[in-house]
Parts: C-alpha cells; structure tokens; sequence
C-alpha cells in the first residue's frame, strides 16, 4: 500500500503517470508497504497466461527474493524509477523516504533494485549509470545499504500512517535497530539470483 498522502498524476508524454506526495513526507517515513492485496505470481504461472496479460506484468511487477511476480493493487505500481530515487526498498517488504519529500514532488524508486528481468535504458539523469540491470542489487547493494541506514533510526520518530500494516514483531525489530541494538538486513536480501536473468 502506498502513503496516503500521495496521488497518481500525468507527469509527461515520456513517463505516463507518476506518484506524487500531496504533503509533506520527512525523510524516515515507511511510503509502501507490501500487503495482503498485493498479488504474487510464480514465473510458471506468468508463462501460462495470455500475452496482454504479460505485457501488464512485465510494466508493473517487480520481483522478490524467490522470482515471483508482485504486483501492487494501488498506486503503488506507478512509481517510477530516478538514479536519484528518494525512496528505498528495505529487506523488510516495505520502503521509505531517504530523504525530505515535498508537495508536488514524485516518489521514485530505483529500478535496480526490483529483480528487473531485461535491462533497460532510463532517462537521462546526468548520472554515471544510464541503464538499469537485472543485477544492480549485487553491484549497488552497499552504496544503497549506506543510504538507508542514514534514515533508519528516523522511522520511529516520524508519523508512521502505514504502521498499522507491519506486524508486532517487526516493529520491535525496526526499533531495535533505530536503537543500535541489532543490525539492519542488507537490502541484497531482495536480489534473486534467477538463472535466465541477463547480466552485463
């Protein structure tokens, strides 16, 4: 589920729609959660199904850590991707803001992250990286691990509208690490290692 305090916009001819925050989101905040709307396909079953149904998959899943197919029920499938994301996935089946987000401003993933499973050539944002690869969480993994420990212990002091989706368990151990007391799961814990993957 996506933060509620965003909305799906026309961005451009380019890029179709996006999601864009309507208020203010600090840096720490949980903006989507997996939940139990989410739908998750094994790669059999997407190989059985028609191709306009495919094609739909292919533009708004992502992978997990197993090879399955997600795809979100809400807005949540139209973030797009920026090298310059101001959102980061965790190990934990959520994301958060990595930094301040402000009115009128898109929420951005970083595609490199999603077990994509063809590369592909993202808009230019005069960045060293130009193309997204089905293994960027193996090449990256550190740099984005470092951004987001920058903001984690932020998570429980921010106004948390999602928090009812995350489990006890969970929430204890988000605080347990905004407290130094345990370590944050790599975000390499998302890369699947699938055998037909493309590689550079």
């Amino acid at each position: 589920m996506i933060h509620p305090n965003t909305e799906l916009k026309f961005i451009s001819k380019a890029i179709g729609y996006g999601v864009v925050a309507t208020e203010f989101i600090p840096a720490g905040t949980i903006t989507w959660v997996l939940d139990k709307l989410d739908r998750e396909f094994t790669p059999d079953t997407f190989k059985t199904m028609d191709p306009i149904y495919r094609d739909i998959m292919d533009t708004y899943c992502y992978r997990n850590n197993k090879g399955n197919f997600i795809l979100c029920w809400d807005n949540g499938r139209f973030v797009n991707h920026s090298f310059k994301s101001n959102c980061l996935t965790t190990a934990y089946d959520f994301e958060i803001a990595i930094r301040d987000i402000h009115p009128g401003e898109q929420l951005t993933d970083d595609y490199g992250y999603l077990n994509i499973t063809e590369p592909f050539e993202a808009v230019d944002e005069d960045t060293e990286r130009k193309v997204v690869y089905p293994d960027d969480l193996v090449n990256f993994h550190k740099i984005w691990d470092a951004q987001l420990k920058n903001v984690f212990n932020k998570i429980v002091d921010c106004e948390q509208p999602l928090k009812a989706l995350l489990k006890n368990e969970l929430w204890q151990k988000i605080e347990h690490i905004a407290n130094g007391k345990v370590e944050m799961d790599s975000i390499l814990n998302n890369y699947c290692n699938a055998k037909n993957q493309t590689h550079r």
